[in-house]
């Protein structure tokens, strides 16, 4: 789940990180309300959760509450990277002498977090990364969790005044905090500021947490933005599937992570394009393959389906049965292929073949016959 800013900053708050003073706002006259709260110069900041938010005119700053409302009601008219404005952050602005770049971030390969530090920072990391690598220090934390002397010895060597390394050290060890506690694969502030008067400050915050763990944080509920999910996001979520969407127009249900993996690959090998990882699971519910197939359904994009079932403890036939009540429920207007073996294939196959549908048990002929037929539908 990723966290807008207003509510990562919130997050950043119950741990002690200091952040300035602000809140959201839907209407330019809620801007304005909250900038008189504020009293001073305030920066306005869209609420979308993409980069290069100043670049696209998502920040400003106001001198007074009424300028507020006009920057507010300028930036809730823009759409960033696809994405409409529905909300700003109207916060205290500061006055920075100079900006980091600090985070933490899950490093699935070594399976430790893995901090990354820069002084380069209010850009985008991906920027300094493709540029200048060297200017990115990363330090792996080992299991016995990140000490306060670790902390002081890293931000030593970018800050050049201790009493600022010292505040910095404070700010890291409290993230990682956040990033443990809030069972995170991200953690971010960018940047991490420095004021004229020496005192260090967390700018911006860019939090994304684990939805594996959500069953451990009953108050993440009050993060989430429906808003920012598309339907079948929403779907997929409320039925527990696994789903992520992608670029292509072939539309993938698969039961397994790693037949689903597989699955993108093969059809990336005879020239096709995924549409999504949708993984059903080792389940046997007839229901999960219903909304499986609504949640493909709501993508425009996609021009073909495959069912690639390998049934082991998934039955075949239950995924038959899902499909069929589907299909009868809704038919579709998009060509639908189905691999099926394993666990009641034959009685699976009966099921598909008493509606009309037929099936395979080879999954590169599969793939095949599905890209065939997004292309046909294409041309």
């Amino acid at each position: 789940m990723n966290l807008h800013e207003y509510q990562g900053k919130e997050l950043f708050a119950r741990y002690g990180l200091p952040v300035l003073p602000g809140q959201v706002a839907e209407t330019p006259d809620e801007a304005r309300q909250i900038a008189a709260s504020i009293g001073s110069l305030v920066v306005i900041k869209a609420q979308v959760q993409a980069g290069g938010r100043g670049k696209a005119g998502g920040v400003k700053l106001a001198a007074s509450p009424d300028e507020a409302y006009e920057k507010a009601r300028d930036i809730l008219a823009l759409t960033i990277k696809g994405l409409p404005v529905r909300k700003v952050l109207v916060a205290q602005a500061a006055d920075i002498a100079k900006e980091y770049y600090l985070s933490i971030v899950m490093d699935r390969e070594k399976k430790l977090p893995l901090i990354m530090l820069s002084a380069e920072g209010g850009v985008e990391i991906e920027e300094v990364a493709r540029v200048a690598p060297e200017k990115i220090l990363k330090q792996h934390i080992g299991l016995e969790g990140l000490r306060p002397y670790q902390a002081r010895e890293l931000m030593m060597k970018v800050f050049t005044d201790f009493k600022q390394a010292a505040q910095a050290a404070d700010i890291l060890l409290k993230l990682y905090n956040v990033f443990m506690d809030g069972d995170c694969s991200l953690a971010e502030i960018n940047p991490l500021a420095v004021t004229p008067e020496g005192r260090v400050i967390a700018l911006d915050a860019k939090v994304v947490l684990d939805d594996n763990a959500d069953y451990r944080h009953r108050d993440w509920e009050h993060f989430r933005d429906p808003a920012e999910e598309t339907p079948g996001q929403r779907l997929a979520r409320e039925r527990g599937l696994s789903y992520v969407k992608l670029d292509g127009d072939i539309g993938c249900i698969v039961n397994g992570a790693g037949l689903a993996m597989a699955t993108m690959d093969l059809i990336k090998h005879y020239g096709g394009e995924p549409a999504n990882f949708l993984d059903i699971g080792g389940s046997s519910n007839p229901e999960k393959v219903t909304a499986a197939l609504k949640i493909i359904t709501t993508d425009s994009h996609v021009r073909a389906i495959l069912f690639n079932i390998f049934g082991g403890i998934t039955r075949c036939d239950d995924v038959a049965n899902g499909i069929v009540t589907s299909l009868t429920e809704s038919p579709l207007t998009v060509p639908l292929v189905i691999r099926l073996t394993g666990t009641n294939e034959v009685k699976a196959r009966q099921i598909l073949s008493d509606f009309g549908l037929g099936a395979t048990t080879s999954m590169d002929e599969a793939v095949q016959m599905v890209i065939a037929k997004a292309q046909e539908v294409t041309a």
